[in-house]
């Protein structure tokens, strides 16, 4: 296999298992329980949690470290400047293009949807970067090196696609609504890897910052809506029990694959 084709096979594959992700919406029945919610929802924060520290803040320190930049800083100013990103959408969006202020529902929407597209982005930097580096170098085990982290960034994204679109099913009330968000969250991807593959060069020192920022995002996310909705409405811990399988489950997966 030549050196476009791997290329173009790791810049695709990161989308490609987003979306596979987001269709397990199509295997529910058409309404949800409370408690099957209060699940989704725990097994949702729990992969965005581990997500937030394996695949982002641990990276974001180790590049740092790479760097002989200091580790503190960056990573501190960045998860904080995430946070308060989301906070400042949060306060937008109801005021841009609506004739009408967003329900509680529609507005938790907006907040997932934006959390998980910004995490989406360093990934597709990363992948992006690794390929630019390969280009550069011209060997093969590189290229081999750039589509192994494809692939294990790949296999995140379909519990990832999942833990957006499960949720959604409810809020918008249409699976294929549900569907084409969680969809959506990933395109993100392949744009931010054809642009690291440009600039790997130069964007390699301000990915640590990109890292910290996704995981703010995500951990506001968490804490103002889907743990809150998870222990709404179940009073036997199916939320919790949702979280902590979706914690194990992204992290079994960022250890396995590096």
């Amino acid at each position: 296999m030549n050196n476009l084709s791997l290329t173009i096979i790791g810049v695709s594959i990161i989308f490609i298992a987003t979306t596979l992700g987001s269709a397990v919406v199509f295997l529910f029945k058409k309404t949800i329980s409370q408690n099957a919610n209060s699940i989704i929802l725990g097994f949702a924060s729990g992969v965005m949690v581990a997500a937030s520290v394996w695949s982002l803040i641990i990276p974001s320190v180790e590049r740092l470290e790479e760097l002989g930049q200091n580790k503190l800083l960056p990573v501190c100013i960045g998860v904080f400047l995430g946070f308060v990103f989301i906070v400042i959408l949060d306060r937008l969006i109801p005021h841009i293009k609506k004739k009408r202020p967003l329900s509680s529902q529609e507005r938790k929407a907006y907040n997932l949807f934006n959390a998980v597209t910004i995490h989406n982005i360093p990934e597709g930097l990363a992948v992006g970067l690794a390929f630019g580096a390969a280009i550069t170098v011209g060997q093969k085990n590189a290229y081999y090196s750039a589509l192994a982290l494809s692939i294990g960034i790949a296999i995140q994204n379909l519990p990832e696609g999942a833990a957006l679109s499960l949720p959604m099913k409810d809020v918008l009330n249409s699976k294929g609504r549900a569907f084409l968000v969680g969809m959506l969250s990933g395109v993100v991807e392949p744009i931010a890897a054809i642009i690291g593959i440009f600039l790997a060069m130069k964007l390699v020192g301000v990915m640590p910052w990109f890292l910290s920022f996704a995981a703010g995002s995500m951990l506001y996310v968490v804490a103002e809506d889907l743990i809150p909705d998870a222990q709404a409405h179940s009073s036997m811990h199916l939320g919790t029990f949702g979280f902590i399988v979706g914690f194990i489950v992204m992290m079994a997966l960022d250890i396995a694959l590096g």
